[in-house]
């Protein structure tokens, strides 16, 4: 794929100074490549999904850091790789804990966990929150949250059902959880 060079750099002026369809721009452009090489790292389309939106999003968010000088593409594949060996760490971390014999005994004496009415109470007040919370973003926004985590939809489901392509509903959903989690922090 010829890539326009000019076209390349006048996108990654514009998604430094904040323009959203720069952004598209850049996610449509190397969206296969990121997955692609994280698919080969993971061997799981779902990792490697999870950790390419992840990446475009630590991207957008440094994007003003990024120097010309180097190669995007090279920079974005850093980034992924860079949080896929984190994840791994984590995972790793998680998985060597010790435990002995009267730790193990003790998952044995679990106690009820049905909720409490007090946890319903502060389930239904925590709900009632983020759904407030929900309605302060744009329609758009409040939409794409609505179909993935409510109606749990997959990205193909919402694809077809706002009649966007799959890389849009990605980026309305990364640029919807970022604003809902800067909505949440000032409350």
């Amino acid at each position: 794929m010829e890539i326009d060079i000019k076209k390349l750099e006048a996108n990654i002026l514009k998604a430094k100074n904040g323009d959203q369809s720069a952004f598209s721009f850049l996610l449509n452009l190397y969206w296969s490549d990121v997955f692609n090489f994280l698919l080969k790292r993971t061997k799981s389309e779902n990792d490697a999904e999870d950790i390419a939106i992840q990446t475009f999003s630590k991207a957008f968010d440094k994007i003003k850091s990024f120097d010309e000088t180097y190669v995007f593409k090279t920079w974005l594949i850093t980034i992924s790789k860079n949080i896929h060996i984190d994840l791994l760490r984590k995972k790793n971390s998680s998985i060597i804990t010790e435990t002995s014999k009267e730790q193990e005994d003790k998952v044995y004496l679990v106690v009820d966990e049905n909720p409490t009415p007090e946890d319903k109470i502060i389930r239904e007040q925590n709900l009632a929150n983020l759904l407030r919370d929900i309605k302060q973003l744009k329609p758009k926004y409040q939409e794409v949250i609505q179909l993935r985590y409510f109606q749990e939809l997959s990205y193909r489901e919402i694809s077809i059902q706002i009649n966007e392509p799959m890389n849009n509903v990605k980026v309305k959903l990364l640029r919807a959880k970022k604003l809902l989690a800067e909505i949440i922090k000032k409350s």
